[in-house]
């Protein structure tokens, strides 16, 4: 049986790479071989970077969180002790989004952890 070395398949796994490395500077977007390398390198980054998101968002939130606290005479962590001291449980996305667009109610939830 004849040995079939230009198989569709082959053809197929080769197209999607380049594909994938459509953009790419030099030949990392033309050769297969640098194609790949730089393709799995993309995928490997891309997966840890949406990781790195969530905690550039957390970081964000914490920062817009205290910058209202401090506003109010209250610090951060003294702020979030006294949520839990109170039993409110709330993330601090909504918090962030509280502090930015209702004030007043940011400002209630202040004065109760002040108060515990």
């Amino acid at each position: 049986m004849p040995r079939a070395i230009d198989g569709t398949r082959r053809l197929q796994r080769r197209k999607k790479i380049l594909k994938h490395a459509k953009g790419f500077r030099g030949r990392r977007s033309n050769l297969f071989k640098t194609a790949k390398n730089a393709v799995a390198k993309a995928l490997q980054t891309a997966y840890e970077h949406r990781r790195l998101r969530r905690r550039d968002f957390r970081s964000l939130w914490i920062t817009r969180i205290s910058a209202e606290c401090r506003n109010l005479g209250i610090s951060y962590s003294k702020f979030i002790s006294g949520l839990n001291k109170a039993g409110i449980i709330i993330n601090r996305k909504a918090l962030s989004n509280m502090a930015i667009e209702d004030k007043a109610a940011f400002a209630a939830l202040v004065a109760k952890a002040k108060q515990v």
